[in-house]
């Protein structure tokens, strides 16, 4: 009895070990992850009379899924050709009206456990600067729905490429917030 424990108890510490180690982007085809690591010049606030807007500079970084692969020697097929970026809004506030999402083309090459800087990458342009709720801060100089004059948005940017083998890629969300005012 005491040595049908043991096994059990071993059984069951050896599956959570295994289960434990599983990245989370498992779920994805491939053997690489895209991440967004850094932003660097965001804005804190903007005045969506003196748009579009852009990030000075957003780094993208490869890390290999199987964490024992520590050489991309040989692993130049893991490569990530960006093809689009995608940006969407929440709003932070008591308001529901968001700006219409963007998607944009975008060229480069993140090589295997290698980086990518993006400089003045556009995250709110002049299509969600003459939507809703933006347009009513410019014309009204406040949001109609919500009778202030400031919107805070809750901006997510995604990536999306291809590795050179022919996997689909998809970062994790990256989102940081802003107050757009008139």
């Amino acid at each position: 009895m005491k040595t049908q424990r043991l096994f059990l108890f071993l059984l069951i510490a050896l599956t959570l070990a295994i289960t434990s180690c599983r990245s989370r982007t498992d779920r994805t085809e491939g053997t690489v992850v895209l991440s967004v690591t850094h932003f660097n010049g965001l804005p804190v606030s903007v005045s969506a009379t003196s748009g579009p807007f852009s990030i000075d500079q957003v780094t993208l970084r490869s890390f290999f899924k199987d964490p024992s692969v520590n050489s991309p020697t040989g692993h130049q097929l893991e490569g990530i050709e960006l093809r689009s970026y995608e940006v969407t809004y929440r709003r932070r506030d008591t308001g529901t009206r968001t700006p219409p999402p963007t998607t944009q083309a975008i060229f480069g090459l993140v090589e295997p456990q290698g980086t990518l800087d993006l400089f003045n990458l556009p995250f709110l342009t002049t299509d969600q600067i003459a939507n809703q709720p933006i347009k009513d801060l410019i014309n009204l100089g406040r949001d109609s729905e919500t009778g202030t004059a400031v919107i805070t948005l809750d901006v997510t940017m995604r990536f999306f490429g291809r590795t050179l083998s022919g996997d689909d890629i998809a970062s994790e969300p990256a989102t940081f917030t802003i107050e757009v005012t008139r």
